[in-house]
């Protein structure tokens, strides 16, 4: 699905990524882990077209995608979230979602005029699909409230359904648990499954809560200082020492010496 070869994004001196390379695989739910400053949300936005590399190259089916921005990525299906949802507060959740597909009927002059009767319906199937999601998502209570009075772990559910609005092949979810409590997050934590298994989405996730992402991701990648450190399984990550030491200062063997 997704390759991305020795990639590097700089700001000046500094190397936010340096030599990254990784592949999250069709149908995957992998995770991307590592201390604060490890680079991962700027790989998210080199990858979603945000910024462009310094080098390197992102792939996406065997296609060079690098460098691409955003709205034409969408329209491939790479859809990404944030760590700080992107509502419009004044606008209900089913709203929000409407707003989701490009290209609308409405949003031409013309048609406005003399296709009223194409937008109508285009609305009418908007609205059954805004409403088939909220429900997915277990929040169609929250349909005609605005989406600005949501609580945190609300709001990211509700990104999440933006992205079933269209045709999404690999969602990147940034952080998708921060500030959320625990009930929401396993609301959120089955709604990622769910799309998953039942309608084929690839997810990249990163994310700070180990459990979290030892519930769902298989692999999990560990980024340090711009680079990929490690790659397997939650259980094979924790036991890393390169791992430990990159979060903690300290490698496994340093830990036990001072016991």
């Amino acid at each position: 699905m997704i390759r991305v070869d020795t990639l590097h994004r700089h700001f000046g001196g500094f190397r936010a990524v340096d030599g990254a390379s990784l592949e999250i695989a069709t149908g995957s739910i992998t995770g991307l882990v590592g201390p604060n400053g490890a680079g991962k949300s700027t790989l998210f936005n080199v990858i979603a077209g945000a910024l462009p590399p310094t080098s390197g190259h992102v792939y996406m089916d065997g296609e060079d995608i690098t460098g691409l921005p955003p709205h034409e990525l969408f329209h491939r299906g790479l859809l990404r979230t944030f760590q700080i949802a992107h509502e419009f507060s004044s606008m209900s959740c089913r709203e929000n979602l409407m707003m989701v597909p490009g290209s609308q009927s409405g949003e031409t002059l013309w048609n406005a005029w003399f296709g009223r009767g194409r937008i109508a319906e285009e609305e009418a199937s908007l609205l059954r699909k805004a409403d088939e999601v909220l429900d997915f998502l277990t929040i169609s209570h929250l349909k005609d409230e605005k989406a600005g009075n949501l609580s945190g772990g609300q709001k990211k559910l509700l990104e999440l359904g933006r992205t079933m609005m269209v045709e999404a092949k690999i969602v990147f979810l940034d952080e998708v648990g921060a500030g959320v409590n625990r009930t929401l997050l396993n609301t959120i934590g089955d709604a990622i499954k769910r799309l998953n298994e039942e309608r084929g989405y690839t997810f990249c996730m990163i994310e700070h809560d180990m459990d979290f992402i030892g519930r769902l991701c298989d692999p999990v990648i560990v980024m340090a200082e711009g680079r990929v450190l490690a790659k397997g399984t939650i259980d094979e990550i924790k036991s890393n020492e390169e791992v430990v030491e990159a979060y903690l200062g300290t490698g496994l063997k340093n830990k036990e010496a001072t016991s």
